[in-house]
């Protein structure tokens, strides 16, 4: 069961982002506010939600939550200031867009730039442990998995309607069929990923 909070006397915001390994798409990253005593059985890690139950989430998630912000960081710039710093970026993007000022700030993960002057903590597999960042994740993946939809209309090729833009097999082959698009990371070993096929 996850927990509802860290600090129970604080208003927290869990924040999480999706794409961050991807070879072409953004970024995405959400926060995610709940009011005090809010449950929800099925919440969960976006990865251990089928993607029916994800949208009924998402769902449930915007209409609970005292606020919620998303925010996406495209290829170009994550080839600028790299994925890292790019993830950052969506983070506090995501944060910035809140309706409601937290008092404390989960991160999944290990690192994450200070934002403002909110205390924040980096919790390793926090999206298995905290409603909010479990939130924050399903909002971050639903929303970015839109996204890529789109863009699998543009370049069909490539499948990203099933892989998302990740490296998959297919994608690595389709890489080395139809070249890169605009939409590609070329900040990423795109093809010497693909020596070993």
């Amino acid at each position: 069961m996850l927990r509802p909070c860290l600090n129970i006397d604080l208003l927290e915001a869990g924040v999480d982002e999706a794409g961050r390994g991807s070879l072409a798409g953004p970024v995405c990253a959400a926060a995610v506010i709940f009011p005090k005593g809010f449950r929800n059985e099925l919440l969960n890690d976006s990865k251990q939600v089928d993607p029916e139950n994800r949208y009924e989430l998402r769902q449930v998630i915007e209409q609970s939550a005292l606020s919620f912000g998303i925010a996406m960081i495209d290829n170009r710039e994550i080839d600028n200031v790299n994925i890292l710093n790019a993830t950052f970026l969506a983070m506090h993007k995501a944060l910035d867009s809140l309706q409601v000022i937290p008092q404390h700030i989960l991160v999944d993960g290990n690192r994450f730039l200070p934002y403002r002057t909110i205390p924040s903590e980096c919790i390793i597999k926090g999206d298995e442990s905290f409603m909010s960042i479990a939130a924050a994740s399903i909002l971050a993946k639903t929303y970015r998995d839109d996204f890529m939809m789109k863009l699998h209309e543009e370049h069909p090729e490539y499948n990203w309607r099933q892989n998302k833009g990740y490296a998959t097999r297919e994608h690595r082959k389709a890489i080395m069929s139809f070249g890169i698009t605009p939409y590609h990371r070329k900040s990423f070993r795109l093809y010497e990923q693909l020596s070993f096929f």
